[in-house]
């Protein structure tokens, strides 16, 4: 919803179809193989109902499934990835943290991210398995926040990087509790910059 959100805000012309796949998240915690039996027939649909470009509004799909499902579906595709490259250029101390889920950190796309951008950065990744239950339940726990926060502000982060959209909802709760000490980054504004280049590909073809 907070992409949607955010899409809505800068193509305030477009029409911004949202489907929340309620039942079966969080999708974090969940095997690979699963996901992607969940998610094909979603983006099918949503390519049948005439949809010009899709936005995959979640790291572990991206990060695990994007190279496939942009082999099987027939609209261009816009995922969600951890900003580790804009959390590397903007560390002033070399360490950064990187929230996501437990999918999303195995996966062999976060693994680029980190070799890529971040070989030579220390990258701290808390536990952050029960955020997207807490969220989706309701049961924020400021407390166990606080902690995960001042344990990786105090090992030197001075960046945290959301990275699963759920956490976009604790996000100035975060920032609340990082403040003066680290800067909190999530990727809303760059996939709405990444979704208005896609259309006006389109529409220039």
């Amino acid at each position: 919803m907070a992409v949607a959100r955010a899409l809505e805000r800068a193509l305030p012309e477009a029409e911004v179809v949202f489907v929340d796949d309620h039942e079966h998240m969080p999708y974090g915690d969940k095997p690979p193989e699963v996901v992607l039996g969940l998610v094909v027939p979603i983006l099918e649909g949503l390519a049948a109902a005439g949809c010009e470009v899709i936005v995959i509004a979640c790291n572990t799909v991206t990060t695990n499934h994007i190279t496939a499902l942009r082999e099987r579906i027939a609209v261009p595709l816009v995922g969600l990835e951890p900003m580790v490259k804009p959390a590397a250029e903007a560390t002033k101390t070399g360490v950064i943290a990187v929230c996501a889920t437990p999918a999303t950190l195995a996966s062999p796309r976060y693994a680029w991210l980190k070799a890529t951008y971040a070989r030579d950065l220390r990258v701290l990744e808390p536990d952050c398995s029960r955020w997207a239950y807490m969220i989706e339940h309701n049961e924020v726990n400021e407390d166990g926040l606080r902690r995960q926060i001042d344990e990786v502000c105090a090992a030197g982060a001075d960046v945290i990087v959301l990275g699963c959209t759920h956490y976009h909802w604790i996000e100035e709760v975060i920032q609340g509790l990082a403040a003066g000490r680290a800067t909190v980054i999530q990727p809303e504004a760059a996939v709405a910059r990444q979704v208005q280049r896609v259309l006006a590909e389109l529409t220039a073809r």
